[in-house]
């Protein structure tokens, strides 16, 4: 399965290079994600097949390490392949690698054995149903913002199709005799809270992917290779990490080693509200560093609690579904802050608008200083000094709507820290019977 992933992965890569269309690119795109999807969750199912409990400690933050720096070191990557090349290498970059991993995993894999009679049984209907449910809901949070959520026509057919499909799925799910999502994993309180903190470890994972960026574009005014270059120290600080992490998952209370990671992302979060429109590289240092280090603390023991106390037979859809947390936390989150900047930077931007009147000395005072910057204009003068005062004010509202999502980030993260102490830590024979296994 591994193998047909990452070949799929591959020749679904080359297609989205050779696009020439958005039309094109949203169809390779689709069955790139379709088929790659199922990656990331064959190998953490298969690492705790094959490894015993005791060796999860060095496992995990490797397997760890790559699914979050992925998201971290990308716009590194792709900004230097778009301003050295071209965006058609963002997607040829794949081949390569893709084709090595392919034979690799054919040719080296064996510790498992294929079930094709389970083809016979697949609930394809409620695949369909699970697709529709969870495609068109991805389109409403990420669409949503920009188009006033139900107000358009599109948004809100997508919800409902998003509702009747999530309706129909569930029913599937709990009257077929083999659904092809199994949710019983969720009676294991573990599991369940695990898969919660992995859904908002995806908000801070993605959702500074997202932020970052956008900050650096929109009001330092990066380009894509400048952008890489400031958010690769992320990437630095969880290869640092990662070790780390797996060392202290051996020692500590995996409870407390999350509540670490937690409260460490917080604080990063909680130094960037004070942002300012001058930030840049070396502002930003040490909040990606502690951005980097928390998530890499974290992951190791929300992976361990929740896969780490599930019996063999159920791993291999707990941790499809565990995965799925993760990215839908990043789609959720997405949506919320992306809406939570545009009403704070609305809100912002109305009561600097009060404050920047003829009654206000600095503002008057800063009005005159622009109108002589540009009394070579003549007449214009003084209209270009307003036009140039009103960006002063509209960047200084989207500054200062930046900071108010980084502390929503930063109060989320402190509170599901202090959540951590109602998971179960697993129990030492737990550990000996992965090893037995």
């Amino acid at each position: 399965m591994f193998a047909a992933a990452a070949g799929g992965f591959t020749i679904a890569s080359l297609m989205c290079g050779f696009t020439s269309s958005i039309g094109e690119m949203i169809v390779w795109r689709a069955l790139q994600g379709f088929i790659g999807g199922g990656m990331i969750p064959t190998v953490f199912a298969s690492a705790y097949i094959i490894f015993p409990r005791s060796r999860m400690g060095m496992v995990v933050p490797l397997i760890g390490l790559v699914a979050t720096l992925a998201p971290t070191i990308g716009p590194t990557v792709g900004g230097y392949l778009t301003d050295a090349f071209s965006w058609h290498w963002l997607f040829f970059i794949n081949i390569v690698p893709g084709i090595l991993v392919t034979i690799a995993a054919l040719a080296l894999i064996d510790f498992d054995q294929p079930n094709f009679a389970l083809f016979k049984s697949l609930d394809w209907w409620g695949l369909a149903f699970m697709a529709l449910f969870l495609g068109t809901l991805e389109y409403v949070l990420e669409e949503g913002p920009r188009w006033d959520w139900l107000d358009d026509p599109t948004i809100a057919l997508c919800a409902a199709v998003s509702a009747v499909s999530a309706a129909a799925f569930f029913v599937r799910v709990f009257m077929t005799r083999e659904p092809i999502v199994d949710l019983k994993a969720y009676a294991d309180r573990n599991f369940a809270v695990g898969s919660m903190f992995s859904f908002v470890l995806g908000i801070g994972l993605y959702g500074l992917t997202y932020l970052y960026p956008l900050y650096l574009d929109e009001i330092r005014g990066y380009n894509a290779l400048m952008v890489g270059e400031t958010l690769f120290v992320s990437g630095l600080a969880m290869f640092a990490a990662a070790p780390v992490a797996g060392q202290l998952s051996q020692r500590l209370d995996p409870r407390l080693l999350l509540m670490a990671g937690f409260f460490i992302f917080a604080v990063g979060s909680w130094w960037m509200t004070y942002l300012t429109k001058d930030w840049d590289f070396w502002e930003l240092f040490v909040p990606q560093i502690l951005r980097g280090v928390g998530l890499m603390l974290a992951i190791v023991p929300i992976t361990n609690v929740a896969l780490g106390t599930l019996p063999a037979e159920r791993l291999k859809n707990a941790a499809g579904l565990f995965n799925l947390m993760r990215n839908l936390g990043g789609a959720v989150g997405l949506a919320i802050l992306n809406t939570a900047l545009n009403d704070r930077t609305d809100l912002h931007l109305a009561r600097l608008h009060e404050s920047v009147n003829w009654a206000r000395g600095p503002a008057v005072e800063m009005l005159a200083q622009l109108t002589q910057r540009f009394q070579n204009f003549g007449a214009d003068a003084q209209t270009m000094a307003l036009k140039q005062l009103n960006q002063i004010v509209r960047q200084q509202g989207i500054v200062m709507a930046f900071a108010d999502v980084f502390l929503m980030l930063a109060v989320l993260f402190v509170a599901f820290g202090m959540l951590a102490i109602v998971m179960r830590r697993p129990a030492p024979q737990a550990a000996s019977a992965g090893a037995a296994h």
